[in-house]
């Protein structure tokens, strides 16, 4: 049978089809402005967590078409790998993961187990380990192609927890719960983590003046370091089952200065957001060895000396994306002078649409 080209499948008695189209779905990369690391289980399961980020003009892609070959086909364009598979079960344990554990779920959620011939191919407008939330949004973007192609009644809270049970349960991938919400909803929100997976989702309407100022302000800077995150968390996640009383104390601050920097921007004051970030910067490297590095830290002392008002990694640490505030008729000057040093320094705009899903007929 080809799913496909429309023919009905039977599954928990609900018919489902894949869709006589091609499907492609986006999902933005977000920065995380405050509270990164209080999404992490066991610390939110016990106190609660709380998150600020904003999603940016950087995306990850997925692309879902039909296989002229019979075959499974995954492709990652910006990785430059591809791998082919016979339809049925599929290995989680090495290669293209993230597409194999997506397409495994919802053959076996969906359509009843039977696999169609498909390519699905993806690509992220940031490095890997970038610190932008890339893997979670990529997941998300991979479910957000598949509700479409499936006609699922998914919205985008159930698009966030069922790429969080994807990446985070059924790969056993270490993370915090942020990005994936970030993904789904998009825009500047403040995400609180309470126990039993509880997750609220609160839109922040800032000012158009407000948002423009903050835009204007804002650096971000790629390291030229993709980092592993995984053995930063895992230390973190350490430090909180054996209650660390260092690691424990510098999550309550990173959650108290969440619900700071969310008062800051709702009253356009970049000046305290910058403070709020130094000190968070501070908190999260007490958290975890690893989370700066000789790189990190020369660039981040540069861009202090060149009239950044304050700046920390998006992300775990280790590498990756360093944001910064600075007054806009500085921010050139930053840019070029990261820029010079070996950073890859630019400009971002904040974006306010979440996942999306279209079609392109053939």
């Amino acid at each position: 049978m080809n799913a496909w080209r429309g023919e009905r499948m039977e599954t928990a008695g609900r018919s489902r089809s894949l869709r006589a189209f091609d499907v492609r779905a986006r999902a933005p990369l977000r920065l995380g402005l405050a509270g990164g690391g209080t999404d992490l289980s066991p610390y939110c399961d016990q106190f609660g967590g709380a998150v600020l980020n904003a999603t940016i003009d950087r995306f990850a892609f997925a692309h879902i078409t039909p296989s002229a070959d019979g075959q499974v086909v995954f492709r990652a364009r910006d990785l430059d790998a591809e791998e082919r598979h016979p339809p049925g079960p599929l290995a989680l344990d090495d290669g293209l993961v993230l597409h194999r554990a997506v397409y495994d779920h919802m053959v076996q959620a969906y359509l009843d187990g039977e696999a169609p011939a498909l390519t699905v191919s993806t690509t992220i407008d940031a490095p890997a380990g970038s610190g932008l939330g890339s893997s979670s949004a990529l997941v998300v973007a991979l479910v957000e192609a598949f509700r479409l192609a499936l006609d699922l009644p998914l919205g985008p809270a159930d698009v966030a927890r069922l790429a969080f049970e994807i990446e985070r349960r059924k790969l056993g991938l270490a993370g915090g719960r942020q990005d994936q919400y970030a993904a789904a909803f998009g825009g500047v929100n403040f995400i609180e983590f309470l126990a039993d997976d509880k997750v609220l989702v609160s839109p922040l309407r800032v000012p158009r003046a407000y948002l423009n100022e903050f835009e204007s302000s804002l650096v971000i800077c790629f390291t030229g370091q993709s980092r592993r995150s995984e053995t930063i968390i895992k230390e973190q996640i350490e430090g909180l089952v054996g209650m660390n009383a260092e690691t424990v104390e510098s999550m309550h601050q990173l959650k108290a200065d969440a619900a700071l920097m969310r008062e800051a921007l709702l009253r356009g004051d970049m000046r305290d957001m910058a403070a709020i970030l130094m000190r968070s910067w501070s908190a999260k490297k007490r958290t975890a060895s690893g989370v700066a590095t000789d790189t990190v830290d020369r660039l981040f002392d540069l861009a202090i000396a060149h009239g950044a008002w304050g700046g920390k990694v998006s992300g775990a640490g280790g590498g990756g994306f360093l944001m910064f505030f600075t007054d806009p008729e500085n921010r050139h000057h930053l840019i070029s002078t990261l820029n010079a040093a070996g950073g890859q320094a630019s400009s971002v705009k904040v974006t306010f649409e979440g996942a999306e899903a279209w079609s392109v007929p053939r």
